[in-house]
């Protein structure tokens, strides 16, 4: 007689038998959110494949071409669909190439606060006493600052000590620094809270008792179970940074002019918007609306979804 075996599922079986895959499935808003924002970040991967032109090939941009109106206007040029800025950019393609820059700042400098974040949160809410007292009260210093009072200070400071060229040379990695270092209390925070609960539980004390150390009990078998209000609070960090390098280039102490961002692209545009070339600013906002609104739905909607009181289906 023979006994028939089936097979384990696999681990992207389990993911797609999930409860988070069948909430996803019946959220229409999720779904369009997410498919919104998978559009942008394919773009952003694929811009030289996708966009008309290369924004930072000077010799295929001809300033007489400057505030060229969109191609469906009057006075408007076919090879330039949505029109040309201040040096005679495609509009287009700039802003392909500044969602590859404002995504790709967003997504480090989240990166960034996540790593210092969940390593002050662990250290703070495991070891307690004097440990915790001393990471928490950096991080109300922090928290007593607003963002942009961080950031504009720092990159002011940044500025006047390499000066504009060796800024403008680094921008990405100075903002992400810049934004990095301003938001990280957010994560510290919540770890710490998260880590409170979960040293409490068994599964902690028995790890103590079977002698294994601090350091794996911390992120071998505490952090896993913290990822939950984590991963809730990264995609709502992702679209502050993103606002955040768009203010921070708004001001002229973010991306320069030469190297486009959607943040830069608004600042150029607002120069130009009362002399009737409202199409320089008016269409990197409304991406940048855009990439914000979905990336805050698909936090809220992950909120919900990992909180079973408030969450209907």
């Amino acid at each position: 007689m023979t006994t028939k075996t089936t097979d384990a599922p696999s681990r992207w079986q389990r993911f797609l038998n999930s409860d988070f895959i069948y909430f996803f499935k019946k959220d229409k808003v999720a779904i369009a959110s997410f498919t919104v924002f998978l559009l942008f970040v394919l773009t952003a991967l694929f811009a030289p494949l996708l966009s008309p032109m290369n924004p930072y090939d000077l010799n295929s941009i001809d300033i007489m071409d400057s505030e060229l109106a969109p191609s469906w206007m009057e006075f408007g040029d076919t090879r330039f669909l949505l029109g040309t800025d201040d040096q005679g950019r495609d509009i287009l393609s700039t802003i392909i190439y500044g969602l590859r820059i404002s995504l790709a700042i967003g997504l480090f400098a989240v990166a960034l606060q996540l790593f210092i974040g969940i390593i002050v949160g662990l250290c703070a809410g495991y070891f307690g006493g004097r440990i915790d007292s001393f990471l928490m009260r950096i991080a109300d210093v922090q928290l007593s600052f607003s963002t942009m009072m961080v950031a504009i200070i720092v990159s002011a400071i940044f500025k006047a000590s390499f000066g504009s060229d060796f800024y403008s040379q680094y921008a990405i990695l100075m903002l992400v620094v810049i934004i990095g270092i301003a938001e990280w209390p957010q994560y510290a925070r919540t770890v710490r809270a998260s880590v409170l609960a979960e040293k409490k539980k068994e599964y902690v004390e028995a790890s103590r008792v079977m002698g294994l150390k601090s350091l794996r009990i911390m992120f071998r078998h505490i952090l896993p179970n913290c990822l939950s209000p984590i991963l809730v609070i990264s995609t709502v960090q992702v679209a502050n940074a993103i606002m955040s390098e768009a203010a921070l280039s708004f001001l002229g102490l973010g991306m320069p002019v030469d190297q486009p961002s959607l943040g830069s692209l608004i600042s150029i545009g607002f120069n130009y918007i009362f002399s009737g070339s409202w199409w320089i600013t008016a269409f990197p906002g409304i991406v940048l609306v855009t990439l914000v609104l979905v990336i805050n739905l698909l936090g809220d909607w992950l909120r919900d979804v990992f909180n079973p009181k408030v969450y209907k289906g």
